[in-house]
């Protein structure tokens, strides 16, 4: 059965470890992450918090980094295409006899935190025999597997999914709003408040299983009174 996997590894056994030294401010994103040949990864990645010639100075240093293109100088970011050597055997064996597809990989402070989606949970246990057998450190910090449900793919519970689903086809979140909370209560037969409820922890769990991965929780101010 497909498996989503939530897992931590230090940089050290994917790729950067050297450049996130040099720059402990440093934050990087996989826009995707590919097997460019037998022994090469070659992503595509967002680099935050520092310039350019800071960036491909470390990088220089790197032994991880083969080579890497600037694409484009944005005002929140820097986006790379990076090659990366034979030395990410991790990142390739789930690549390739892991048979997995890195949906999110984010890197700071030394470790990367990934999201992957594996065909079942036998391919995820060959990762981690892999780790086990080069002594490499894997952290696996969530594991859910879909069961058919598509509200699975995502983190969300299938009333959660239903209800964004709906939302978004009648014309909730668009502007002006084509339906009210209230009419949306009543097509889906439950209360406005269980509406309202379902929104807005789906919104959040959406957020968190597919933009947050990595990013460190924050405590919140409770809202002050309107």
């Amino acid at each position: 059965m497909p498996t989503i996997v939530r897992a931590t590894v230090p940089a050290t056994e994917v790729a950067l470890a050297e450049t996130f030294t040099a720059l402990p401010t440093l934050e990087v994103e996989a826009e995707r992450i590919v097997k460019g040949g037998e022994k090469i990864v070659m992503p595509l990645i967002w680099v935050r918090n520092v310039g350019v010639d800071e960036f491909e100075s470390a990088c220089a240093d790197d032994p991880t980094v083969d080579d890497l293109k600037l694409l484009a100088d944005f005002d929140d970011g820097l986006l790379y295409r990076i090659h990366w050597i034979e030395q990410v055997g991790l990142l390739l064996q789930m690549l390739t006899n892991g048979e997995a597809t890195i949906l999110n990989a984010f890197g700071t402070e030394e470790q990367w935190h990934l999201r992957m989606l594996y065909p079942s949970r036998d391919h995820l246990s060959q990762t981690k025999e892999f780790c086990i057998e080069h002594e490499l450190e894997f952290t696996v910090d969530a594991i859910r597997e879909m069961e058919g449900d598509p509200s699975g793919r995502y983190g969300l519970t299938t009333e959660q999914y239903e209800t964004l689903v709906t939302a978004v086809r009648r014309g909730y979140f668009e502007v002006p709003r084509a339906i009210n909370l209230e009419e949306l209560a009543d097509e889906l037969g439950v209360s406005h408040q269980a509406v309202s409820e379902c929104l807005r922890r789906g919104t959040e769990a959406l957020v968190e299983d597919t933009l947050l991965v990595g990013f460190p929780e924050q405590e919140t101010e409770p809202p002050s009174a309107i």
